[in-house]
Protein backbone atom coordinates (compact mmCIF):
# COMPACT_ATOMS: atom_id res chain seq x y z
CA UNK A 1 0.00 0.00 0.00
CA UNK A 2 1.21 3.49 -0.80
CA UNK A 3 2.02 5.59 2.25
CA UNK A 4 -0.18 8.67 2.45
CA UNK A 5 2.05 11.69 2.04
CA UNK A 6 1.54 15.37 1.38
CA UNK A 7 3.28 14.92 -1.99
CA UNK A 8 0.77 12.22 -3.11
CA UNK A 9 -2.52 13.05 -4.81
CA UNK A 10 -4.80 10.12 -5.72
CA UNK A 11 -6.39 10.14 -9.15
CA UNK A 12 -8.13 6.75 -9.17
CA UNK A 13 -8.28 3.61 -7.03
CA UNK A 14 -9.21 0.12 -8.13
CA UNK A 15 -11.19 -0.78 -5.00
CA UNK A 16 -12.79 -3.80 -6.62
CA UNK A 17 -9.34 -5.36 -7.18
CA UNK A 18 -8.75 -5.57 -3.42
CA UNK A 19 -12.02 -7.51 -3.07
CA UNK A 20 -11.55 -9.78 -6.11
CA UNK A 21 -7.84 -10.57 -5.66
CA UNK A 22 -5.36 -11.50 -2.97
CA UNK A 23 -2.47 -9.05 -3.41
CA UNK A 24 0.91 -10.74 -2.97
CA UNK A 25 3.30 -7.96 -4.04
CA UNK A 26 3.09 -4.31 -5.06
CA UNK A 27 5.28 -2.32 -7.44
CA UNK A 28 5.27 1.41 -8.10
CA UNK A 29 5.77 2.16 -11.81
CA UNK A 30 6.02 5.27 -13.92
CA UNK A 31 3.79 5.62 -16.99
CA UNK A 32 4.63 6.70 -20.53
CA UNK A 33 1.94 9.28 -21.41
CA UNK A 34 1.19 11.96 -23.99
CA UNK A 35 0.52 15.61 -23.09
CA UNK A 36 -3.28 15.49 -23.29
CA UNK A 37 -3.35 12.34 -21.13
CA UNK A 38 -1.47 14.19 -18.39
CA UNK A 39 -3.86 17.14 -18.58
CA UNK A 40 -6.86 14.81 -18.40
CA UNK A 41 -5.33 13.10 -15.34
CA UNK A 42 -4.75 16.49 -13.71
CA UNK A 43 -8.53 16.97 -13.99
CA UNK A 44 -8.92 13.72 -12.01
CA UNK A 45 -10.34 11.63 -14.84
CA UNK A 46 -9.32 7.98 -15.10
CA UNK A 47 -10.82 4.51 -14.82
CA UNK A 48 -8.94 1.35 -13.80
CA UNK A 49 -12.01 -0.90 -13.50
CA UNK A 50 -11.27 -3.13 -16.51
CA UNK A 51 -7.51 -2.57 -16.62
CA UNK A 52 -4.81 -5.20 -16.20
CA UNK A 53 -1.06 -5.53 -16.65
CA UNK A 54 0.78 -7.55 -19.27
CA UNK A 55 4.44 -8.37 -19.85
CA UNK A 56 5.43 -8.62 -23.52
CA UNK A 57 8.87 -8.24 -25.10
CA UNK A 58 10.44 -7.72 -21.64
CA UNK A 59 8.27 -4.62 -21.10
CA UNK A 60 5.40 -4.01 -18.68
CA UNK A 61 2.17 -2.69 -20.25
CA UNK A 62 -1.05 -1.26 -18.82
CA UNK A 63 -3.97 -2.55 -20.91
CA UNK A 64 -7.57 -1.16 -21.02
CA UNK A 65 -7.02 1.71 -18.59
CA UNK A 66 -9.33 4.49 -19.73
CA UNK A 67 -8.17 8.10 -19.65
CA UNK A 68 -10.91 10.23 -21.27
CA UNK A 69 -10.04 12.74 -23.95
CA UNK A 70 -8.99 16.20 -22.78
CA UNK A 71 -11.81 18.64 -23.53
CA UNK A 72 -9.52 21.36 -24.96
CA UNK A 73 -7.27 18.86 -26.75
CA UNK A 74 -8.62 19.37 -30.33
CA UNK A 75 -6.65 17.46 -33.01
CA UNK A 76 -3.84 16.56 -30.61
CA UNK A 77 -6.09 14.44 -28.39
CA UNK A 78 -5.19 10.86 -27.45
CA UNK A 79 -7.04 7.56 -27.85
CA UNK A 80 -8.85 6.99 -24.49
CA UNK A 81 -8.24 3.23 -24.08
CA UNK A 82 -4.82 2.73 -25.65
CA UNK A 83 -2.11 0.46 -24.23
CA UNK A 84 0.42 2.35 -22.12
CA UNK A 85 3.95 1.27 -21.31
CA UNK A 86 4.88 1.18 -17.63
CA UNK A 87 8.36 2.13 -16.53
CA UNK A 88 10.10 -0.24 -14.12
CA UNK A 89 13.54 -1.74 -13.71
CA UNK A 90 14.30 -4.72 -15.93
CA UNK A 91 15.15 -6.99 -12.98
CA UNK A 92 11.77 -6.21 -11.39
CA UNK A 93 9.95 -6.98 -14.64
CA UNK A 94 11.88 -10.24 -15.11
CA UNK A 95 11.11 -11.31 -11.53
CA UNK A 96 7.41 -10.67 -12.04
CA UNK A 97 7.46 -12.41 -15.42
CA UNK A 98 8.56 -15.65 -13.71
CA UNK A 99 5.79 -15.31 -11.10
CA UNK A 100 3.03 -14.43 -13.61
CA UNK A 101 3.69 -17.63 -15.52
CA UNK A 102 2.34 -19.58 -12.53
CA UNK A 103 -1.29 -20.59 -12.73
CA UNK A 104 -3.76 -18.07 -11.34
CA UNK A 105 -1.36 -15.11 -11.10
CA UNK A 106 -2.17 -11.79 -12.75
CA UNK A 107 -1.05 -8.17 -12.78
CA UNK A 108 -3.68 -5.66 -11.66
CA UNK A 109 -3.37 -1.86 -11.34
CA UNK A 110 -4.39 -0.88 -7.81
CA UNK A 111 -4.10 2.92 -7.98
CA UNK A 112 -2.93 5.79 -10.13
CA UNK A 113 -1.66 8.93 -8.42
CA UNK A 114 0.64 11.95 -8.61
CA UNK A 115 3.87 11.67 -6.67
CA UNK A 116 5.14 15.22 -6.64
CA UNK A 117 5.02 16.11 -10.38
CA UNK A 118 5.15 12.56 -11.72
CA UNK A 119 2.30 10.16 -12.43
CA UNK A 120 2.72 6.72 -10.89
CA UNK A 121 0.74 3.48 -11.12
CA UNK A 122 0.70 1.01 -8.24
CA UNK A 123 0.65 -2.47 -9.79
CA UNK A 124 -0.17 -5.57 -7.80
CA UNK A 125 0.88 -9.16 -8.37
CA UNK A 126 -2.39 -10.92 -7.52
CA UNK A 127 -4.06 -14.27 -7.20
CA UNK A 128 -7.82 -14.51 -7.64
CA UNK A 129 -9.84 -15.14 -4.50
CA UNK A 130 -12.24 -18.04 -4.26
CA UNK A 131 -15.89 -17.36 -3.44
CA UNK A 132 -15.47 -18.52 0.17
CA UNK A 133 -12.54 -16.10 0.61
CA UNK A 134 -14.74 -13.22 -0.58
CA UNK A 135 -17.53 -14.24 1.80
CA UNK A 136 -15.06 -14.41 4.69
CA UNK A 137 -13.70 -10.94 3.85
CA UNK A 138 -17.24 -9.52 3.73
CA UNK A 139 -18.13 -11.18 7.06
CA UNK A 140 -14.95 -9.85 8.66
CA UNK A 141 -15.66 -6.31 7.41
CA UNK A 142 -19.27 -6.44 8.73
CA UNK A 143 -18.08 -7.75 12.11
CA UNK A 144 -15.55 -4.94 12.40
CA UNK A 145 -18.25 -2.41 11.55
CA UNK A 146 -20.54 -3.84 14.26
CA UNK A 147 -17.73 -3.71 16.84
CA UNK A 148 -17.00 -0.08 15.92
CA UNK A 149 -20.70 0.81 16.29
CA UNK A 150 -20.89 -0.90 19.68
CA UNK A 151 -17.75 0.88 20.87
CA UNK A 152 -19.14 4.21 19.72
CA UNK A 153 -22.45 3.63 21.60
CA UNK A 154 -20.56 2.64 24.74
CA UNK A 155 -18.67 5.91 24.99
Amino acid sequence: MVKEDSSLRRIADNRKARFEYEILEELECGVELTGTEVKSLRNGQCSLQEAFGLIKNHQLWLIHATIPEYTQGNVHNHVPARDRRLLAHRREIEGWFQKVREKGMTLVPLAIYFKEARIKVLMGLCRGKKMYDKRAATKEREDKREIDRAMKRGR
